[in-house]
């Protein structure tokens, strides 16, 4: 006998109740397979996880769309913000900047090396550093650092942040749609089941074994065989 599996995908959750649904409504809703009961409940709640679903693909899309231009825009912010605290270490080792004045960039004084910048919200905090501090240097007569300037530094890091501020918009949206939906498969599963049982009840008496799975599977209940069950099936 083979076995019987609830869909395990939010799509064929939709296509399990939208096939029950439209064979009942194609009797006019008078089915008696499945009771009136369960037919206005599937109804009822898949325009809702339909909504649900659409929606949650709507926000991933948005974020999967904007991630290319997302990633340009972190990789250009880093070479910039990275390059001028290299720039910054060698004025420092060169005796053109003061080690102290690191202090206005939040750089430890007695290191050159660069922080980690690997992750968005680090690049976010280290550029805003690195501009406040050479503004600060610069307004106590300090000479401009050259190649990048700040300027061409604030720039990439504005476009970055504008770019990062929106992405984690779009994530947080793909989040609590998919928070939503999920909160509903719990529900979907318990309707899809009570179908399934009531829809195997009717067609219990059904012989052969393949006419009544035959029967049932018109009512979306899928059947998986396991090794040699399909063809036990055909010969019954």
């Amino acid at each position: 006998m083979p076995y019987r599996r609830l869909p395990n995908t939010d799509q064929a959750r939709i296509r399990a109740l939208k096939m029950v649904t439209e064979k009942c409504e194609a009797s006019g809703g008078i089915d008696p397979t499945v009771s009136l009961r369960a037919q206005q409940a599937a109804r009822n709640f898949l325009l809702k996880f339909e909504a649900a679903h659409a929606y949650y693909v709507e926000c991933y899309a948005r974020q999967a769309q904007a991630a290319p231009a997302h990633h340009r825009h972190v990789k250009m912010a880093r070479l910039y913000v990275s390059h001028f605290i290299q720039v910054l270490n060698l004025a420092v080792i060169r005796n053109e900047v003061r080690a102290a004045q690191k202090e206005w960039y939040g750089l430890p004084v007695k290191s050159n090396t660069v922080p980690d910048l690997s992750s968005e919200a680090a690049l976010a905090e280290w550029g805003r550093r690195v501009i406040d501090g050479e503004g600060k240097r610069i307004a106590q007569g300090g000479i401009p650092i050259y190649n990048p300037t700040i300027a061409k530094v604030k720039v990439h890091y504005d476009i970055f942040l504008d770019s990062y501020e929106k992405q984690k918009s779009l994530q947080a949206a793909t989040g609590r749609s998919l928070e939503a939906l999920s909160a509903m498969r719990a529900e979907a599963d318990r309707l899809i089941l009570d179908i399934w049982n009531q829809v195997e009840a009717c067609f219990a008496g059904v012989e052969p074994l393949g006419k009544r799975l035959e029967q049932c599977r018109a009512y979306g209940v899928v059947y998986y065989y396991r090794s040699g069950e399909k063809n036990k099936e055909t010969e019954v």
